[in-house]
């Protein structure tokens, strides 16, 4: 597993504390499954998620690609 160093200011590092005691969960856990909520996918999930658009709807990969880039952005708020 990697491991990464990240600065926040002291608020947010607070309240990520505090919510991470709060719920009996690691600091690590609460950020990788906000990393998940936003839509961060490794390319291997990424390429899964065209294969399974192309699947399902018959499309070329221009197209397949385009649903997967706009199914993203959807889920990701953007």
């Amino acid at each position: 597993m990697s491991r990464l160093t990240i600065t926040l200011n002291d608020e947010l590092h607070r309240a990520l504390k505090e919510t991470a005691a709060r719920q009996k969960r690691s600091i690590a856990t609460i950020i990788e499954e906000s990393l998940t909520l936003r839509g961060i996918r490794s390319r291997d999930d990424a390429r899964a998620l065209v294969a399974r658009a192309r699947k399902n709807a018959d499309l070329d990969e221009d197209e397949a690609l385009r649903i997967a880039i706009s199914e993203t952005r959807h889920q990701r708020g953007s």
